[in-house]
């Protein structure tokens, strides 16, 4: 876990989370590595390009035997030479031709580096939809616990209402025990809702990547009206995920990396033609064993070499066929995998974008549904007072108040999630671009 500290007094924004998670979660660290990575490995590549010069050091001692006739000079038959040598200088190999190997490495290269990047990103968009979803669950479960007390408040009214009438003798006492069951029922539901938050903040915390505990808060999105339309088509928004995605972007340069492989397999065929070249200053001692004084002198000159060499391999018992047969089947498998993704994309963006559609419309129910009910409990209420309706009816109307109060805190929730969720799966997310779904405002 990171050591990033959080204030428990201070109530974080949305947009604050999201770059805290993004500092601190290990998935964006390790992208972000595996970025740099595929960014050295380019440099590596591209370094081919260039000739590679190394600096030669040479110190040692060699002693030789040389046969030669005795009646020409040599004691006993041979020669016995030493040779003490110092040479210092340079070597130069330089790649002059390879029928496209080192471009096919640097286009390989180049795609998985960009592929690199557009995974980082899509970790980006995966960490931060995370955020999201853990902090509109936190507000949902902040949202749910205000409903909770309404209803415990709603539940205690009930069980006065029946209080009073037992006391005016018009109940009975099972009416009053079933409001007391109904009220503690309420109460018991209320500690659940407590208990509710506590979970989600320690979710939101694990989810940005510190140390897990209850203690975060969190600004409420009071003033960010809830997104009621998207104003694109489905195949406008499915044809917007094709280009935005940035998971199908990495498959798409992997693609274009298996092809450069392929190429590469392909030029094994061809010869390569290098150039080498060498200088040096080299000194020497000879010493030979012969009576009287040294024959063999003292050198020291410059020495150098160059030359031009081709390499082609005739026969390698099939492995230039068989790597040709390999790349060739990893640039199938890009392809299918490019296609299985396209279509993946296009059912997630068509379900995200039901799931909105079907979100807007339950809210939009659970406002009617809401304001409906509360009339209901109204009314019973005050027939129960006046000894028009039964206890029944009062706990009845009470219980679907309380179920359409739970049911407009999650349908806000799904409204909100699901137009983060829309967002998502086209790619939109974390863009500086206006999300895909947004508020409309009606004219009067």
């Amino acid at each position: 876990m990171s050591k990033v500290e959080i204030d428990p007094a201070k109530p974080y924004r949305l947009e604050e989370l999201i770059d805290i998670a993004e500092t601190n979660n290990p998935r964006t660290r390790i992208a972000w590595e595996a970025a740099k990575q595929a960014a050295n490995r380019l440099g590596i590549a591209r370094s081919d390009y260039y000739p590679h010069l190394a600096a030669l050091v040479l110190s040692g001692d060699q002693r030789v035997i040389e046969p030669w006739p005795e009646p020409l000079g040599a004691p006993r038959g041979y020669f016995l030479i030493e040779l003490p040598v110092v040479e210092a200088g340079v070597g130069l190999q330089y790649n002059v031709y390879d029928f496209g190997r080192r471009s096919g490495r640097v286009e390989a290269t180049r795609a998985l580096r960009l592929a690199a990047a557009s995974s980082f990103q899509r970790t980006n968009q995966d960490v931060a939809f995370r955020v999201v979803t853990a902090y509109f669950n936190l507000i949902t479960a902040q949202e749910r616990l205000i409903a909770s007390r309404q209803i415990v408040r709603t539940a205690q009214t009930t069980q006065e209402a029946a209080e009073a009438q037992l006391a005016n003798g018009r109940s009975t006492l099972p009416d009053v025990l079933n409001a007391r069951a109904a009220a503690a029922q309420a109460a018991y539901d209320l500690q659940a809702s407590i208990g509710a938050v506590d979970t989600a903040r320690v979710v939101l915390r694990e989810t940005i990547g510190v140390e897990p505990s209850d203690a975060i808060l969190v600004e409420e999105p009071a003033g960010l009206p809830l997104p009621t339309e998207v104003a694109e088509s489905t195949a406008d928004l499915v044809h917007a995920a094709m280009q935005q995605r940035p998971d199908l972007r990495a498959i798409s340069e992997k693609l274009q990396a298996a092809n450069a492989e392929l190429k590469i397999a392909k030029a094994e065929y061809w010869p390569t033609i290098d150039l080498g070249a060498d200088a040096a200053q080299q000194a020497l001692w000879p010493t030979l064993n012969v009576a009287g004084p040294n024959p063999l002198g003292h050198a020291n000159q410059t020495v150098w070499s160059v030359g031009v060499t081709a390499r082609w391999t005739i026969f390698d018992g099939g492995a230039r066929r068989n790597e040709i047969h390999l790349t060739d089947s990893k640039r199938r498998e890009a392809q299918d995998e490019k296609q299985e993704k396209e279509d993946a994309i296009g059912r997630e963006v068509w379900v995200a974008y039901v799931q909105f559609r079907t979100a807007v419309r339950q809210h939009e129910a659970a406002e009617t549904l809401l304001t409906s009910a509360s009339t209901s409990y109204d009314a019973s209420l005050d027939a129960y007072q006046y000894g028009v309706k039964n206890l029944v009816d009062l706990v009845t109307a009470d219980n679907q108040l309380a179920q359409a109060r739970l049911a407009l805190v999650q349908s806000r929730s799904a409204v909100r999630i699901d137009a983060s969720n829309l967002d998502y799966a086209t790619g939109n997310l974390l863009r500086q671009q206006p999300p895909v779904a947004q508020p409309v405002t009606k004219s009067p």
